[in-house]
């Protein structure tokens, strides 16, 4: 890194795709105290919440790519209990898991909105009806039978 034509700053060079490099002293001191947030600490932290907190964090760390992005994410929903308090917090993570939206956009989101408060209904499974082009499983029982 130069800064007026001085380099200011270096690092070993990685030869590979999408291989992070950096210093923890190169960091701001926002940044450092962001790094006191170990994947173990958040886990802690979820598990005083609830098992579908931990569950969620969980979720998040596995599919982030680079670790840091994954503790971003699970320390925004951190951030997010001094205004909504664990209980939500935790009625939250059910709901996003169970409808599959791991991140802190969709928490917030759902906090927001009060959505942890309705309960969650089951989805419905639409009825086809009783029609000529619908066919049961015994057509395709009767057709294993016939090819055999």
């Amino acid at each position: 890194l130069f800064h007026r034509g001085r380099r200011v700053a270096s690092h070993v060079r990685k030869y590979g795709l999408h291989q992070p490099v950096t210093n923890p002293a190169h960091r701001s001191p926002a940044h450092q105290k962001y790094l006191e947030w170990t994947p173990e600490r958040l886990n802690r932290w979820a598990e005083t919440v609830g098992t579908a907190t931990k569950e969620l964090f969980s979720q998040i760390m596995a599919s982030k790519r680079h670790i840091e992005q994954a503790s971003r994410s699970c320390l925004g929903i951190v951030r997010l209990q001094p205004e909504y308090g664990p209980e939500r917090i935790e009625a939250a993570a059910v709901r996003a898991l169970a409808v599959g939206a791991m991140s802190y956009k969709s928490i917030r989101a759902i906090l927001q909105h009060n959505l942890d408060q309705i309960p969650i209904a089951p989805c419905p499974v639409p009825s086809l009806g009783n029609h000529v082009n619908v066919r049961g499983p015994s057509y395709y029982a009767a057709r294993e039978v016939a090819s055999c």
